[in-house]
């Protein structure tokens, strides 16, 4: 699966259409120590829903009402969860479900993340190369609201956007616990997307299935930094060796063939 992600096969496997412009991301800090201090923090991320609801009873209730109003009554709240929900982080979809109760609304569970991308521990160069898959119904004009626990290059919440939209959904808000990218918006500027063009042309498409416009802020600047396409193609020759040794020294198969690194 992974092999084949990263090239242009087919228009479903690109990214292309981007977070909506003007969507200031709703956050409660800016950094995640509070977050991974708290004392649920461990069993919410392995996947245990009751931790969850206490994380975010003590962390964002508070916020959650002060800003209810923000999201309109008829949105559906919908977050990147696995099809099986053991094991993994419980605090978006439970963030779903919590924040739905508050805003008299609904939350979405049918919607899934296929794949495992396990960007916990991750750099940026391999969250690009990891991207996520989702699958399940979308509601055809309803506003959706993408959340999740923390965002830091966006490209999680990029693809679940891409998802939404490409399945006629809308993207009408993004809320998160903790938004520790650098550029807090997830829309990049208009100068950054002219050099990445200019410099690139097609061969973002190409490599990691994105297309430049539907780069995060935080994505474009990361790949902004590289002066020519192959600095991106060594980076990500060695992200992907970095990749298969960090998953494989915790017990997980790695995720690239041998060939790629």
């Amino acid at each position: 699966m992974y092999e084949n992600q990263n090239s242009a096969e087919s228009l479903s496997n690109i990214r292309y259409l981007s977070i909506p412009k003007g969507i200031l991301v709703f956050s409660i800090f800016d950094n995640d120590s509070y977050l991974k201090q708290h004392s649920d923090y461990r069993k919410a991320k392995a996947g245990n829903f009751r931790s969850a609801l206490n994380l975010i009873s003590d962390l964002a209730w508070l916020e959650m009402n002060q800003n209810k109003t923000r999201f309109a009554t008829d949105s559906i709240f919908v977050s990147p969860f696995a099809r099986e929900s053991t094991g993994d982080n419980a605090i978006p979809q439970v963030m779903a479900e919590v924040f739905a109760l508050v805003c008299g609304s609904t939350a979405d569970r049918g919607l899934v993340q296929v794949t495992n991308v396990y960007h916990t521990g991750a750099d940026p160069m391999e969250r690009l190369a990891l991207r996520p898959e989702f699958e399940g119904p979308v509601v055809s004009g309803a506003n959706y609201v993408l959340l999740d626990d923390v965002v830091s290059l966006g490209g999680t919440l990029a693809e679940l956007a891409h998802y939404v939209q490409f399945n006629g959904g809308v993207v009408s808000d993004i809320a998160v616990i903790v938004n520790a990218g650098r550029n807090k918006s997830l829309s990049p500027n208009l100068k950054t997307l002219r050099i990445l063009n200019e410099r690139f042309g097609n061969e973002i498409i190409e490599i990691f299935g994105i297309h430049i416009d539907a780069l995060t802020a935080n994505e474009a600047q990361y790949l902004v930094g590289f002066r020519s396409i192959d600095e991106i193609r060594n980076r990500l020759t060695k992200a992907k060796k970095e990749s298969n040794l960090r998953l494989r020294s915790k017990g997980i198969a790695g995720l690239f063939r041998s060939e790629d690194g």
